[in-house]
């Protein structure tokens, strides 16, 4: 629902990073991707043994989500742009979860800087710092929900990898084209929308069996 490239992040990873590993290596960016599998690829690039990696990989995700809640109270993000209507759709959505690959502090720092934090209550969500594979985080989800089955969950996302997450975990997904792809490169999600506000509908659809 963020559109906006989050500075602080990155300056809470890097700190994060050189505290608990003493590097800060950097590696390409993969959508979609959790947390700590974006910070082992990176650390690997650099030489670190996944043995080095899994020694401290809980400690980086502690150090950067408190890095990244100390940095964010100070700084102003009233130039954050978040989905057109994001609030309205969610209030129409009567079962819903948040699902990232981001720090649960740092998913719900932000879910409070966009006046969303009420839709998504504690205890409840999955988030990458509790899981490595993006995959794995759907059954944790869907436990907290109560047991939601997998043919029921539907992701909404903006990457290649929330779809491909998504399937691989028995769950359908609806693209939304508001990221860095376009519909040809979403094209094998179960819909694809062009706005944040046509959700409902694509639900409604896509339990009406119409794909």
């Amino acid at each position: 629902m963020l559109l906006s490239h989050d500075d602080v992040y990155v300056e809470a990873n890097r700190s994060a990073l050189l505290e608990v590993y003493g590097i800060a290596p950097e590696a390409p960016d993969r959508p979609g991707d959790t947390a700590p599998s974006h910070t082992r690829r990176a650390l690997r690039l650099a030489g670190v043994s996944d043995a080095d990696i899994d020694a401290q990989l809980q400690r980086w995700c502690e150090a950067m989500s408190a890095e990244y809640v100390r940095l964010l109270a100070d700084r102003d993000t009233s130039a954050w742009r978040v989905a057109a209507g994001a609030a309205d759709v969610l209030e129409a959505i009567e079962q819903r979860a948040l699902l990232t690959g981001n720090p649960e502090d740092v998913a719900r720092a932000r879910m409070e800087r966009l006046g969303l934090a009420g839709f998504f209550p504690p205890g409840h969500g999955a988030f990458g710092c509790e899981r490595e594979d993006r995959v794995e985080l759907f059954e944790l989800a869907r436990e907290r929900e109560g047991g939601w089955p997998p043919a029921a969950t539907v992701a909404v996302g903006d990457t290649p990898l929330d779809i491909s997450s998504a399937h691989a975990a028995s769950a359908r997904c609806i693209a939304v084209t508001t990221g860095r792809y376009g519909a040809g490169e979403l094209g094998d999600a179960d819909k694809v929308i062009a706005d944040l506000r046509d959700l409902p509908s694509a639900l409604t659809s896509l339990a009406a069996g119409d794909v």
